[in-house]
């Protein structure tokens, strides 16, 4: 009796770095339903939750959405993304206006996709700069890739900038 070996689809992120040469590893994460959202669950496989980015979409009173590209266990500051972005203030985009602004639901946001149809600032905490590889979603949630950072803003015309509290 043989198995077949189940086989993942690429995801549109994926193609996207295939298509810049940028060198990645697919992950897939365990997730689990809480209230309207999927979530990634709590245990990362033993990676470290400080590599594993999470891609946070506010929206400013001059410059309207901009991305914020944080440590899942960080929080991202208001007034340094405020400022490094060129507004008075910044808040979350609300989760009922998150797939109409970006094209993505709540735990699948990428900076990757969202940069390939929308001309977002995006931000990257100064924290990936001194780590060799990142984690950030592929688009679908539960799917994620591994690259390297530098890479990964140059690619994305995005910026590093102390954003993080």
């Amino acid at each position: 009796m043989s198995k077949k070996k189940e086989h993942l689809h690429k995801t549109l992120v994926e193609k996207i770095l295939d298509k810049a040469n940028i060198s990645y590893e697919s992950l897939v994460f365990a997730t689990h339903q809480e209230g309207d959202v999927q979530q990634l669950n709590v245990d990362h496989m033993g990676i470290d939750e400080h590599t594993i980015y999470k891609t946070l979409v506010l929206t400013g009173n001059k410059t309207g959405p901009v991305v914020g590209v944080v440590p899942l266990d960080k929080h991202i500051d208001y007034k340094k993304m405020s400022k490094v972005s060129g507004n008075k203030k910044v808040g979350m985009v609300p989760l009922k206006d998150l797939v109409k602004t970006t094209g993505y639901e709540h735990g699948a946001n990428t900076p990757v996709g969202i940069h390939e149809t929308h001309n977002y600032p995006i931000y990257f905490s100064t924290i990936a700069q001194s780590q060799p590889q990142i984690i950030v979603s592929a688009g679908k949630i539960g799917r994620s890739v591994k690259v390297a950072p530098d890479a990964l803003v140059s690619f994305l015309n995005a910026s590093y900038a102390d954003i993080t509290d």
